[in-house]
């Protein structure tokens, strides 16, 4: 009797330990892609800030490759991110007595098409925003916009990721 209870967990373990392959601790369901591309993110906001669309396109890559076994490709990827960014405003959100502003708010947003070449049910084209709210007296520039565009696109990465690989 104990032989079998032996067998049995034995068996148990290697079928979880086997079957493990299907989920990830991210919740990602790629199917059966193997390998994405990104490509590059242009800015055609009106209110043009240099190098935020390559940073953007590279933290993108960063993040999907993080977050799965997928192989990033510059083309024929299983599955494919593409757009522009098409929003980059700064607007004032808070004012002091004196009617000045006491807080500025950064609001990215980001239009993405996305195709799944092994599942083009899947495929959408969406737009995703952010923002980042900094005191009224601060330039944005340097550190600050340093931490207001790694907050915002790494808010936006989440929810591009989501969207696309975890049906949220």
């Amino acid at each position: 009797m104990f032989r079998i209870l032996k067998i049995s967990f034995l068996a148990s373990v290697l079928f979880m330990l086997s079957s493990c392959g299907i989920y990830s601790l991210s919740g990602a369901d790629i199917g059966n892609a193997e390998t994405f591309q990104v490509n590059f993110f242009q800015n055609n906001a009106s209110l043009v800030e240099p190098g935020i669309d390559r940073i953007f396109t590279n933290q993108l890559q960063d993040f999907i490759n993080s977050q799965t076994s997928l192989s990033l490709t510059n083309e024929g990827g299983d599955l494919i991110y593409e757009g522009e960014i098409t929003q980059y405003y700064i607007a004032p959100m808070t004012s002091t007595s004196q009617n000045t502003a006491a807080q500025n708010r950064l609001t990215i947003a980001v239009n993405v098409r996305f195709f799944n070449n092994k599942d083009p049910e899947k495929d959408f084209e969406r737009s995703f925003s952010f923002y980042y709210d900094y005191p009224a007296n601060q330039q944005l520039i340097g550190g600050t916009l340093d931490s207001a565009l790694e907050e915002i696109y790494l808010r936006i990465n989440q929810d591009i990721f989501n969207a696309s690989l975890t049906d949220w």
